[in-house]
């Protein structure tokens, strides 16, 4: 009989580029848990993923809605909300005994300051150990969002319509855009004395 080709055709989320499975092997043979970090069109999700044959278990996640129950006012996934959800999801993982992870920033770029990398310090700062270069992190101006309230004080003096129509979730929130790295405190300070006294919302 004639020998006929054979194709195997590759995973379909390989093929949708959707997983990057090389990379995905590597943190996979650290064996430890992955924190994932995806930047959405609306929204920030964090998760701390275990590796299982059956699939991904989800140990703890942290979304950008959550931070509205702590009464973050500043926009759903900006490098602050980034920050305060690297925070959370740290903060939910000492609970359950997590100290260290991997980040696993899927298929977005590795760019310096990138969200992603506010989201790692974020969970950094919050008692995970994760292998990263600092030089990667957004400045902490950034991270409590100097640069949007410089930018705020800016366009208000400016241009007021357009300073109204930009910052229309800020101030539809009671907000002030100017005010958002003493807010950012005032968050993570709430976020922390929940957890500090064994509670979490």
């Amino acid at each position: 009989m004639p020998k006929t080709s054979t194709y195997r055709l590759p995973l379909k989320r390989r093929r949708l580029g959707i997983t990057n499975y090389y990379k995905r092997r590597k943190l996979i043979l650290s064996k430890k848990p992955r924190l994932v970090v995806r930047v959405l069109s609306r929204t920030i999700i964090v998760q701390l993923v275990k590796v299982h044959p059956k699939g991904d278990i989800t140990l703890v996640s942290s979304h950008s809605k959550e931070l509205l129950r702590y009464g973050w006012k500043g926009g759903s996934k900006n490098t602050p909300a980034a920050y305060l959800l690297g925070f959370l999801a740290a903060l939910k993982a000492q609970q359950k005994g997590i100290k260290e992870a991997v980040l696993d920033i899927g298929l977005h770029r590795p760019v310096k300051g990138a969200r992603v990398f506010a989201v790692a310090k974020g969970a950094i700062d919050g008692g995970l150990k994760i292998p990263a270069d600092n030089e990667i992190f957004p400045d902490e101006s950034r991270i409590k969002g100097e640069h949007i309230a410089s930018y705020a004080k800016d366009l208000k003096e400016k241009n007021p319509e357009l300073y109204k129509a930009r910052f229309s979730e800020y101030l539809s929130q009671g907000l002030e855009p100017e005010n958002i790295p003493e807010h950012f405190e005032e968050i993570k300070n709430s976020i922390l004395k929940t957890f500090k006294e064994g509670k979490s919302i």
